[in-house]
């Protein structure tokens, strides 16, 4: 659906995770891939969204060449929880640290995308609260050496074994939890292409 109302637009995804490929996939949107190095450092005073919104926004700012019918989506994704960010896990040791935390506990999973134009730029951002069961050290230990989900923010994935055994209740959007709030990049690229 979406295909034939952006046909005369270029939809170019700066994300190297197949995640988000998936669902653009998924959503029958054509897109082109452009992945640009930028360093993700964001400023100490920043809290949950305005983290998400300024990182989505910087991996934007590398492109100085959007052209008139181009559209560039950048994204970022942390979990939030007790008033930090938890990005991902700088190895093993983090990885199980950062679950142990998780565990038996409630999270919120904030994901911002950024759609840049020519001319202007308009970021949305959504929230999803999870909870965790109790996690025994063993359990993490398995999912860590059998997924090695240390590509993702708080070291895990929802959709992932650790999901299935692990999650107790969710509140939000389950795939903002993957990476990409789907109804909200359906909803902005529609009305981006309707005007």
């Amino acid at each position: 659906m979406l295909q034939k109302h952006l046909e005369n637009h270029t939809i170019i995804l700066a994300s190297g995770s197949p995640r988000r490929h998936y669902f653009f996939k998924e959503l029958d949107i054509p897109f082109t891939i452009d992945v640009r190095e930028v360093e993700e450092v964001y400023p100490p005073h920043l809290k949950a969204s305005e983290i998400t919104n300024y990182l989505a926004q910087l991996k934007a700012s590398v492109f100085q060449d959007i052209s008139e019918n181009e559209i560039l989506i950048t994204s970022d994704t942390i979990v939030w929880k007790d008033g930090i960010a938890i990005g991902k896990p700088r190895d093993r040791d983090e990885a199980i640290a950062m679950l142990q935390n998780l565990s038996a506990s409630m999270h919120e999973v904030f994901t911002s995308v950024c759609f840049t134009l020519q001319k202007e730029q308009i970021t949305v951002c959504d929230s999803t609260k999870v909870w965790f069961k109790e996690l025994s050290l063993s359990e993490i230990e398995y999912y860590l050496d059998t997924c090695k989900p240390f590509d993702k923010a708080g070291s895990y994935g929802i959709q992932d074994w650790l999901g299935y055994i692990g999650i107790e209740k969710l509140e939000g959007c389950f795939f903002n939890v993957m990476g990409l709030p789907t109804r909200l990049v359906y909803k902005t690229l529609m009305e981006i292409a309707n005007r």
